[in-house]
C-alpha cells in the first residue's frame, strides 16, 4: 500500500510518514499543494492524505484537479478546519473521508486501511485467498491459520496482490506501491521479494505471467 501525504507542516509531515512506515506503507510526501496535484496526477497510490490549507494551491482545488483528470484514487482530507461547511465543500470536491486535527494517527491508519480495502472492491475487512488470510483493518496476514511474519516490503507485495486476488498485477504497478519515490531500486528487487514470498506460502499460489507481471491464487495448478 502506498500513500500520496500533501502536508505543509513539516513537523505533522514527518511524524505520520513515520508511523505510516512503521505500519508497512510506502510514503511519498509533498509539502504544497502544486507538488501535490502532480504527484496525485502522475503517480501510482493506494490512497492520499490531502491538507486543506496548502502553499501555492489550496487542498480542495487539488483535489478537484484530481476528479477533473480522471483520477480515482480514495482521498482522506486531513485539516484544522473543522467548520460543517468546510466538510460539505470537501466533500462536493470528492473526498473520501475527513479528519480534523488535532488527530490520534491510529484512528488515520485505521482509515486509510479502510479506504483502501473498500476502492479494491472488498467489503469484508478479512480477506482469504487459499491458505491465506489477510485482515485488511489492522493488516496482519495468516497462513493456514498460523501468523505469517514478513519484512516490509514483503507485506506491500502481498498485500497488493491478495487486494486484487486472482487478478494479474503488473510489474510496473507492484513497484510504484511498493517503494517509496525517492529509493533506490534494484533492477530485480521485485522478483527477489516474489522469491521471498513463495518460500513462505507456497510456489504455486503466486504465478507468474510472463510479459505482464504476478497474480496471487488459490487454485492448486
Amino acid at each position: 500500500m502506498k500513500v500520496l501525504l500533501v502536508e505543509d507542516d513539516g513537523s505533522i509531515a514527518s511524524q505520520l510518514a513515520e508511523a505510516l512506515r512503521g505500519e508497512n506503507f510506502a510514503v511519498d510526501i509533498a509539502r504544497n499543494g502544486e507538488d501535490g496535484q502532480h504527484l496525485g496526477e502522475t503517480g501510482t497510490y493506494d490512497v492520499a492524505v490531502l491538507d486543506l490549507g496548502l502553499p501555492k494551491v489550496d487542498g480542495k482545488a487539488v483535489l478537484k484537479a484530481w476528479r477533473a483528470a480522471g483520477r480515482e484514487l480514495p482521498v482522506l482530507i486531513l485539516t484544522a478546519r473543522d467548520g460543517w461547511s468546510e466538510k460539505v465543500e470537501g466533500f462536493k470536491a470528492g473526498a473520501d473521508d475527513y479528519l480534523t486535527k488535532p488527530f490520534r494517527t491510529e484512528e488515520l491508519i485505521m482509515r486509510l486501511r479502510a479506504l483502501v480495502r473498500r476502492a479494491a472492491g472488498h467489503a469484508q475487512t478479512r480477506i482469504v485467498c487459499g491458505p491465506l488470510g489477510f485482515d485488511a483493518q489492522i493488516g496482519t496476514f495468516e497462513l493456514d491459520g498460523l501468523p505469517l511474519k514478513l519484512t516490509g516490503l514483503e507485506w506491500r507485495v502481498l498485500s497488493s496482490l491478495i487486494l486484487r486476488k486472482e487478478v494479474v498485477v503488473t510489474r510496473t504497478d507492484l513497484l510504484e506501491r511498493v517503494y517509496d519515490g525517492d529509493a533506490e531500486v534494484d533492477s530485480n528487487s521485485l522478483e527477489v521479494i516474489v522469491a521471498r514470498l513463495r518460500r513462505k506460502i507456497g510456489h504455486r499460489h503466486i504465478e507468474t505471467v510472463r510479459g505482464l507481471g504476478y497474480r496471487l491464487t488459490a487454485a492448486a495448478k
